[in-house]
This record gives structure tokens, sequence and C-alpha cells, in this order.
């Protein structure tokens, strides 16, 4: 087939489909928002990739501001609307989108529908739920008005696709009840790219080129928005001060919460570094004896903290602050691969950094459980066998569609 992959975001995992989609003979363009300063995959063709793969950054022409909602809007509108063309001039049998902001997802159903293509909702997490949250705190009434339009635009969003990804049983349950179609909604769980991923040495040579060699390093690694609460970042690295580093690599709203508190109140441990190439990202969590992630308990309903599947990957434990009942705390929690604790208990979170920091051979099992899940569970061929699954099915309702248009 002819395939549009579509990851606003650009992240490794789903790079990874599309590398492997495009080794069984599809044609396979992976778009993505160039734009977006978040953490990228391998976006570029290399020697060994399959001839039909190709990569496609779409820009806009001015710097995307996340800050202020009325010139986000109008970008995530533009956005839409290139997307949309790059559809309309490819022609994909398939398009599969996600990650994306709901107005510029519209634009992109109704590409795919207008050029004869299906088209597959990646639900990464529920952005008009997400949307409606955060502006009922900012704006009241006006807030909720808008938040209700993003659930209409979201809801129509599903009800006109082919066929909806979710990578969660408990994000199936929203899904289905937004559409009609309940056996549309498949679950298939993010992965980590174990194909790029593998545990290294702790003293390599991007530690040592850091200065993070010979020292115990807590280390966030991936995008850090008020979402992921970075006060408790701050709290670790006051809690550890003398004992260890708490390293972030990252990006996002949340860096410039660091960066004041570090300088407010001199905490030298807190070490502040920006998203690195991702040649180096194994190496970047190998510094780490332990990796950390946060999710705040309104979020945790709709959004799962896709860097965990990074740490399990690289054979490290986790120490997560999620609510129980998020994915990646039912994964760490089932497996044994780290701690996990509920996102408002700031002295749980604590207490738990230091037992981890203490106990070496609860930070070995903890390790060895996660890189265990991962090798039985995050194999890419496995993966993409469940997405050809979903894409057979999603043509099949394509062309029933159209017979009894």
């Amino acid at each position: 087939m002819k395939i549009l992959v579509h990851d606003y975001a650009g992240h490794p995992f789903q790079v990874d489909l599309s590398r492997e989609l495009a080794s069984r003979g599809h044609q396979v363009t992976h778009a993505y928002f160039h734009g977006d300063h978040g953490p990228k995959g391998r976006l570029h063709r290399t020697s060994s990739d399959p001839v039909g793969l190709s990569f496609k950054g779409v820009s806009l022409p001015r710097p995307y501001d996340k800050n202020s909602f009325v010139k986000r809007r109008f970008d995530d509108v533009a956005y839409g609307k290139a997307v949309a063309q790059l559809v309309l001039a490819l022609k994909p049998d398939l398009v599969i989108s996600g990650n994306t902001p709901t107005e510029a997802q519209s634009a992109i159903v109704k590409a795919s529908r207008k050029s004869g293509a299906c088209f597959v909702f990646w639900v990464q997490d529920f952005y008009s739920i997400a949307a409606s949250k955060l502006l009922r705190k900012k704006m009241g009434a006006i807030g909720a008005g808008i938040g209700a339009y993003y659930s209409y635009l979201e809801r129509g969003q599903f009800a006109n696709s082919d066929a909806i990804v979710v990578i969660t049983d408990s994000f199936a349950d929203v899904a289905k009840k937004w559409v009609s179609a309940k056996d549309k909604v498949f679950t298939i769980e993010n992965w980590g790219t174990l194909n790029e991923i593998s545990p290294l040495p702790k003293d390599n040579d991007w530690a040592l080129r850091h200065g993070l060699g010979g020292t115990f390093n807590f280390l966030y690694s991936g995008t850090l928005a008020l979402k992921h609460n970075p006060q408790l970042l701050v709290e670790l690295a006051k809690q550890v001060k003398g004992q260890a580093n708490v390293v972030v690599v990252s990006q996002g709203v949340g860096v410039s919460e660091l960066e004041r508190a570090k300088n407010e109140q001199s905490i030298d441990n807190l070490i502040l570094l920006p998203l690195q190439p991702f040649a180096d990202l194994p190496k970047v969590l190998a510094t780490s004896d332990v990796t950390v992630a946060t999710i705040e308990p309104d979020a945790g309903m709709f959004s799962v903290p896709s860097k965990v599947q990074s740490y399990f990957c690289a054979q490290r434990p986790v120490l997560l602050a999620a609510p129980a009942e998020n994915l990646a705390s039912q994964v760490v929690r089932k497996n044994g691969a780290g701690i996990v604790v509920d996102p408002t208990d700031k002295g749980g979170f604590l207490r738990s950094a230091i037992q981890l920091m203490k106990d070496d051979a609860l930070r070995i099992g903890a390790a060895e459980s996660g890189r265990k899940f991962a090798l039985n569970n995050y194999d890419i061929k496995r993966v993409t066998d469940r997405f050809e699954t979903v894409f057979q099915y999603a043509i099949d309702a394509r062309d029933v569609r159209k017979g009894t248009s």
C-alpha cells in the first residue's frame, strides 16, 4: 500500500513503525511537524533504510507559540491545512495520524476522505479532554465552552475514521462511547525502540563529557510540560543535594520553572540540559542510576508517559509519579520495574527516591525486570502485524462505505 504515517511529534517509536512497514514493501511517507521541539526519532533516511521510505517535515511560516492560546489555535489550523495538502498531493491508500491538535486533525480527516484514502486515528491522548480541563481552569465558563467545541470536533473525527487505534484499554472505553461501530476500536500499546536503545555502560563518553561520570544520577528525559509537575524534580534535587544529581534532559514550559528554582534556591545538583540528538539517547539513559517520570492526576486519564518505554529498553529502574490507573503505572508495578507513587504524595515520592538510591539490589532487579518486559513486548515485527490487521479493517470499512454511499 501507499501509506502516510503522520505523527505530529515525530517520536521514535512511530518512526520505528514506518521503517518496518516500508521493509514489508509498503511505500511509506512519514510526516511530522518540523516546528515541534520535543523528543524526535531518527527522521532521516540511512543507507540501510528500505527504498520505499521517505520523510517529510511539515513547516509553518512562523515559530510555533505554545504559550499563546490564540496564536496556537491559528497555527494549528494552518498546520492542518499544510498536512491536508500533503494528503491530497500524495493520494495515499491509507493515512494514520496521531499526536495531532484537534483542529489540525479535522483537516487531515477531511483531506483523507476527499482523496479516497482510508483514515486511521491513532489516539495517543485525548486532546479535547486535555484542552477542556486546561481551558476550564484558565478561563472558566468560556474555557468550558471552547473545550466543548473541541470535544465536538474530536467526536466527529472518531465517527469519520475507518479505524481507531488507542494505546490503552482505558482509552478504548472512552472511544467506544463516542462511536457507534465499537469493533473499529483497537488497542495497541506503545512500545520502546528496542532496535535503537540497548543497555550501555553508565560511564560512557556522553556522561563523561557532561561531568556525570562517577556520580549517582536521577534522570528525567523527554518533554517537561506543566502536566508533568516539574516541582517534584525541584524537591527531589533538594532532597538528594550532596548525595546525587537530578539530571533533566528536556524542553518545554516546565524547564523554565526548573531554571528559576535552580537559580533562586542555588540547587547546583539540578543539572539542566537540552534535548539531545536521538543517536545519543541510549548513552543519555545509560548515565542514569534511576530514571524518573511524572504526570499529574488530571493528565493521567488522557495521557501515558511514553518515556517509560525507553527507560525499560535502556535497562534502568523507574521512579514514577502517576495515578494508579495510568497504563504506565500498571506496567511498572505489575512487572516490578521500579516504584510507583501517587503524584500528589510528595513525601512518598522522595522516600521512594531515597529507597532506590540506597538499595542496589532493588535497582538492579527493577532494571532487569523492565528490560525483560521490553524484550517480551516491544518486537516491532509483532507490533506491525497488529497494525496491518487494523489497516485491513480500515480498507474493508472504506470499501463498504464507498459501496453504500
